[in-house]
């Protein structure tokens, strides 16, 4: 929606954001979609009414506002996915007003999103992991920007690292050593292994690339020097996968949820592989990992208190 927001709702929810970013560590990129979210809400809601929204209307929200709120959401097409990440932005900024405001956001917060099915992440194989390396290094034309682009795609794998993570490594994190320290979601810092393959493909990368390695400056180089653009990666994979025949799953992330998959199915601890892949919740760890359930109930067994 163009409304504008009045003076007070602006001001309000530009608090929030900030007290958001620094309390919480959410990335640019989240902040931005939580701004946009209350802002449409906020525009909505002085659609509705046909009056501006200062902070005493926004505090008289009722739950017949909310339904209108997601019928409006949802005649126009959005998906239940995105209807729930909405609303979600939306009591989180209540739940922030209210209580600088004192007054009862019940109203807002029982508003229920509507119930959708997790897609639950899709790994490959550990012969399709390693012919999705080999397929993205020789689809190049120029010898550094294949290396380079197996050299992401090995650390996806090899570490368990986020596309953001790897691209987001500079000089100052060279020569890899054993491990590597990785600021992840949330600003969380963790050590993760490096293998003497990632290494390696590193090392190559490095020796082809025809940019100097600055301390400030990222480690991956798109064709022109400047940092790599992460839709670039995604487009390598994108011909790699069709070029293997893999499905439309075999994503850069694809990678990553390999690395929890195979080392799960190797007998890796989840709670290790948890700390190694930086999720907050096991329950997030869990959904990364895709094997039977004969196996994970043999790790569960073997680590879990109780089952010994």
């Amino acid at each position: 929606m163009s409304i504008a927001l009045s003076e007070a709702a602006r001001d309000a929810l530009a608090d929030w954001l900030e007290s958001t970013r620094a309390l919480k560590g959410r990335s640019k990129n989240t902040i931005a979609a939580y701004g946009n979210d209350v802002a449409d809400f906020i525009a909505f809601l002085t659609a509705h009414h046909a009056e501006p929204q200062g902070l005493a209307p926004l505090a008289r929200v009722s739950v017949l506002d909310m339904r209108a709120y997601l019928a409006h959401l949802r005649g126009g097409g959005l998906g239940s996915r995105s209807m729930a990440r909405k609303l979600s932005a939306v009591k989180s900024f209540y739940r922030w007003l209210a209580e600088r405001e004192g007054f009862e956001p019940t109203a807002v917060l029982a508003a229920r999103a509507p119930k959708f099915q997790k897609k639950l992440p899709r790994p490959l194989s550990e012969d399709a992991a390693r012919a999705m390396i080999e397929s993205v290094e020789m689809q190049a034309r120029d010898g550094w920007i294949g290396a380079r682009d197996a050299a992401v795609i090995t650390l996806l794998y090899g570490c368990g690292l986020r596309i953001s993570e790897a691209l987001g490594l500079t000089g100052r994190d060279l020569p890899l050593g054993d491990t590597l320290r990785i600021i992840g979601k949330g600003n969380k810092e963790r050590l993760v292994p490096v293998l003497p393959v990632a290494r390696s493909a590193m090392d190559t990368y490095l020796r082809l690339c025809p940019y100097p390695t600055e301390p400030d400056m990222a480690v991956f180089r798109g064709a022109r020097g400047g940092a790599l653009n992460p839709r670039l990666i995604q487009k390598v994979t994108e011909r790699a996968r069709m070029q293997l025949g893999l499905p439309a799953t075999a994503t850069p992330h694809a990678m990553r949820h390999s690395f929890a998959t195979h080392l799960l199915a190797a007998g890796g601890d989840l709670r290790a592989i948890q700390e190694l892949l930086g999720h907050s919740s096991l329950s997030t760890t869990q959904a990364y990992t895709a094997v039977d359930e004969v196996q994970l109930m043999k790790v569960y067994e073997a680590s879990h208190p109780q089952a010994r």
